[in-house]
């Protein structure tokens, strides 16, 4: 695997290295090992897939607050998506700065989201799916977010939203946010 590192302290663009052969190809979508080797987390305890029918459906911007904060590798496994991360640590030196990565079926490309940031995601095509690892179980008491229209961070989404929940319509701006 390629990890490259994007805007956001920490974060990284994973791409996968093929081995094809007239069959189609092989490759690692995720090896522990090699994720320890960067200094990443290789740990995680919960698989989520999120289902998406109309381009322009945005979902997040989302976070767990300490001791619940959470690492996330997230993959798009049908049609397209911009997967976002946004720094909220206070401390980081990428504080409010955000990264986005085209994720999609055909490119297999993954966003490895660290713990402290918000992530989100906006479709691009209908019927789109993504997959992702979590590191730490779901813990309601713990979800924040981040307002996916905050002028300060100034995310440049490529699609109008066409879809979004009420919860995440009313997150917070950065400047309120406290981890």
């Amino acid at each position: 695997m390629n990890f490259t590192p994007v805007a956001v302290a920490g974060a990284y663009r994973v791409d996968i290295e093929p081995h094809a052969d007239e069959r189609g190809f092989f490759a690692r979508a995720f090896c522990a090992r090699e994720f320890a080797e960067q200094g990443l987390c290789s740990s995680f305890v919960q698989a989520n897939i999120s289902r998406n029918a109309r381009a322009g459906t945005l979902r997040g911007l989302h976070f767990q607050h300490p001791p619940h904060a959470e690492v996330k590798l997230v993959r798009c496994t049908r049609g397209a998506l911009f997967d976002v991360v946004v720094d909220v640590r206070r401390e980081s030196p990428s504080y409010g700065r955000w990264a986005g990565v085209e994720l999609s079926a055909d490119n297999h490309r993954a966003l490895y989201v660290p713990q402290g940031c918000a992530h989100g995601f906006q479709t691009l095509v209908e019927d789109t799916e993504a997959f992702y690892l979590v590191s730490a179980f779901y813990a309601p008491e713990a979800e924040g977010g981040l307002s996916w229209r905050d002028p300060e961070v100034g995310i440049d989404w490529p699609l109008p939203p066409t879809v979004i929940s009420p919860k995440d319509a009313a997150w917070p701006p950065l400047q309120d946010i406290k981890l």
